[in-house]
């Protein structure tokens, strides 16, 4: 029993130590990502120091610095709590597999001393030859032999509760180190984020010298976004009206299809002459919804479903971004801009790809860069601050089809697209729809 309460324990303690591996795994890799993105930003900041008119974006870039790092600060202090229960768990096996180990060799040593006092063989075969009759003898003789082969497992449990105990004792020693080395490199980062915010502050102070300005260029951002949001809105809306349009067609026909139907078979039966006449009249078309009228055909439904059955599976745009700027209300320097997608920034010349399937429904150059919308069904994919395409409208195109290539800010170096993703009318937060990087 004691040996299956041992084994039961190792089994308990590997399964704990497989969670805490595929965890760890998991914040590791968050952490190396995290390392990537600062490292491609910290060289993007050096850049930027050296060019005065690219302030602002240095103060973005700091901004998504500071994130970055209190993000990783966030992941490390997981890692540690799950090195901390390592420690907790690989102390308690070892305590446990000490105090089974000196009681395995107290066990141990009490059969070697009876199996001292007895090792005459004469005291074995009168033990044997003692017994009343052959079944009793039979039984004596099994004992001795089970007695000998409980004494090589007790040796061998001994062997191994050591060779187990090594191993946790190895392992214990090992994360020790990673607690302690992770802990450094908190201190590191605490430190590096702290001269941040005071970089932070000074760029703040210095942009407030050239406030009106900044105010200017902003109003022109917020502007360029506005015309962009109407534009966007206009196409999705003439979309929609284009496929109702269509769709009551259809409707009509096959009501006036209908009707021709059954005034015929009111005429075949001799029914009264306004009987006829009313038969012919084709019944109204109803009004539908702007989800019905986008999957009216077969064609369009299964697209729209199987957009839908991709959701959090979808392709970036960019083989490579980070997002800078999140869906929703945001304000900058006090001016509130409002995102009905995602900003990503990419490198110089990055290709823009289609997330799905579907058919372009707008190509459009709006002050110097070019927008570009996609129907998938119900939905529609928006690509925005392209610097070319490479497809035009009624085109279809396939998941991960080149359309067109990034734009770069002339003035600042800086690559970056908009994605947004509608719901006919409604803009929804496209994030949740990719695939995780």
């Amino acid at each position: 029993m004691k040996l299956v309460k041992v084994v039961l324990l190792l089994v308990m303690v590997c399964g704990a130590l497989a969670v805490h591996a595929q965890s760890s795994a998991e914040l590791k890799r968050q952490r190396a990502k995290l390392n990537s993105e600062l490292d491609d930003l910290n060289r993007e900041y050096q850049a930027t120091v050296q060019n005065k008119r690219a302030s602002l974006k240095q103060l973005n870039l700091l901004k998504e610095q500071i994130t970055l790092r209190e993000n990783k600060i966030t992941t490390i202090n997981s890692e540690v709590r799950l090195l901390d229960n390592q420690i907790s768990q690989n102390t308690n096996t070892v305590h446990s597999l000490q105090g089974q180990l000196e009681q395995l060799k107290q066990q141990y040593a009490a059969m070697i001393v009876f199996a001292y006092h007895n090792q005459s063989a004469y005291n074995k075969l009168m033990f044997v030859f003692a017994s009343k009759d052959f079944n009793q003898a039979y039984k004596r003789l099994k004992y001795l032999q089970q007695f000998g082969d409980y004494r090589q497992r007790q040796a061998e449990s001994i062997q191994g509760t050591q060779k187990d105990l090594h191993v946790k004792i190895n392992q214990l020693d090992r994360t020790k180190n990673e607690k302690s080395s992770l802990l450094h490199e908190e201190e590191n980062e605490k430190e590096t984020l702290g001269k941040q915010q005071n970089e932070q502050v000074a760029v703040v102070n210095d942009l407030s010298k050239q406030q009106g300005q900044l105010k200017q260029q902003q109003r022109e951002a917020l502007a360029q976004r506005r015309r962009l949001d109407r534009q966007i809105a206009a196409t999705i809306r003439q979309e929609i009206e284009n496929a109702r349009r269509e769709a009551e067609a259809r409707a009509r026909a096959e009501a006036a299809r209908q009707a021709a139907l059954a005034a015929e078979r009111a005429k075949a039966e001799n029914r009264p002459a306004a009987t006829v006449a009313a038969a012919a009249k084709p019944k109204p078309v109803e009004r539908k919804s702007d989800s019905e009228v986008l999957t009216a055909t077969p064609e369009a439904a299964k697209l729209s479903n199987d957009f839908l059955g991709n959701r959090g599976r979808l392709p970036w745009p960019v083989a490579n971004g980070i997002v800078t700027q999140n869906f929703g209300t945001y304000y900058m320097e006090g001016i509130q801009m409002d995102n009905q997608g995602i900003d990503i920034k990419t490198g110089s010349g990055a290709s823009v790809r289609a997330v799905f399937d579907g058919e372009v429904r707008k190509v459009a150059n709006i002050s110097g860069s070019y927008l570009l919308i996609i129907e998938h069904g119900e939905y529609f994919t928006v690509y925005s601050n392209l610097q070319s395409v490479s497809v035009a409208r009624g085109q279809k195109v396939s998941t991960r089809q080149t359309v067109g290539t990034a734009g770069t800010d002339p003035s600042t170096g800086e690559t970056s697209i908009g994605f947004e993703l509608h719901k006919g009318k409604a803009a929804v937060n496209p994030k949740s729809w990719l695939a995780a990087q």
